[in-house]
């Protein structure tokens, strides 16, 4: 975007002073010859374009960067009072002088000086506060996209932080279902390292990116209700529904980990008590509906451990906010010893990202 942006702006300057050049050369072609005409425009552009570029591209763009405006307008006056000086000089000496009209004495010439400086004070003030104007809205305009870029680079960082954070926490609880089962049944360890190792390749080859295709997202989250399902055997009771009609529309990887992990791994197992986990996720149109219910034994203990971890709901809200900031609702209940997460995630909004 840089070079189309500059090579216009080029344009632009080369266009404005070309017009600029033609009216000055009609002004003076009115009152002198072709000759004098054209010397006189050729001086005024000149000094023109070489002090309302230094103003613009060295002076105003500094004062910018540096919040010095007040200086800047000092500058800018003793710019336009020096421009306005050198378009005297040249209405003096080479309008009047080729007319033979100009005293030959430097005290006779100071009246003749004084009303040129005076007529060409609003002409140099035009054409220095245009440009000025013009030099203004650019940096202004430059400033605000570096500003959404750094904004842009700064949400990429920190939604790259939140996914860091999730990956190892997954990866670390399936190897440790794996070491323990290592020790009583192979055959169902060797079963879940094969689950483990779909697990990590997705993680490693498609969390990368910022959207990926709901169908292998699901697929990722069936592979761990399966892992802890193997892993809890009869203790738990787990009911699981799919069923996504556009397995191609496209969601934020890993967004739905933590739910499935934090009611597994607080669920109710009291003795005496069969806990149970309920996972629903159904897409229609674009529409996402997803809810895990469980019951627990004690708010408190689930609250403290969940903060504990600090990789659990805090970090699925924040990505939330920055991913679907107004294309989601999520609604977390806690009552009679049962906790419910429910989210409405509008995916059609991203689907062509």
């Amino acid at each position: 975007m840089t070079k189309p942006f500059v090579l216009k702006n080029y344009i632009f300057s080369t266009i404005f002073w070309l017009v600029f050049a033609i009216a000055v050369w009609i002004n003076f072609q009115a009152n002198s010859g072709v000759y004098n005409a054209g010397l006189q425009t050729i001086v005024l552009v000149l000094s023109s374009i070489i002090f309302t570029h230094f103003l613009t591209v060295k002076l105003l763009p500094k004062a910018l960067r540096l919040k010095k405006m007040k200086l800047f307008l000092l500058q800018a006056t003793v710019v336009i009072l020096t421009l306005s000086v050198i378009y005297s000089l040249i209405f003096t000496y080479i309008e009047m002088g080729s007319k033979n009209e100009l005293p030959s004495d430097f005290l006779g010439q100071l009246p003749i000086l004084w009303t040129g400086f005076y007529l060409a004070l609003p002409a140099s003030f035009l054409i220095n506060g245009s440009a000025c104007g013009i030099k203004f809205y650019q940096e202004h305009g430059k400033i605000e996209r570096d500003h959404i870029l750094l904004q842009q680079a700064h949400l990429e960082n920190q939604l790259k932080l939140l996914q860091d954070q999730i990956n190892p926490h997954v990866v670390f609880n399936i190897l440790n279902h794996i070491h323990i089962l290592m020790r009583t049944d192979t055959k169902l360890a060797d079963y879940l390292l094969l689950k483990f190792s779909d697990i990590l390749r997705y993680q490693l080859y498609h969390c990368n990116q910022s959207l990926v295709p709901l169908g292998q997202d699901i697929e990722h989250l069936r592979n761990l209700v399966e892992v802890e399902k193997l892993r809890w055997g009869n203790e738990l009771e787990v009911q699981s529904e799919w069923k996504i009609e556009n397995k191609n529309t496209r969601i934020a990887p890993l967004l739905l980990v933590s739910f499935i992990e934090n009611a597994f791994k607080y669920v109710c197992r009291l003795p005496g008590h069969k806990g149970y986990v309920k996972i629903s996720c159904r897409e229609k149109d674009g529409l996402l509906l997803f809810s895990v219910e469980n019951p627990y034994s004690d708010v408190a203990t689930y609250k403290k451990k969940d903060e504990a971890g600090g990789i659990g709901l805090q970090n699925v809200q924040k990505r939330l906010k920055l991913q679907y900031p107004d294309s989601h609702e999520l609604t977390i209940e806690s009552a009679n010893n049962l906790y419910k997460v429910t989210l409405t995630l509008h995916l059609s909004d991203h689907h062509e990202q």
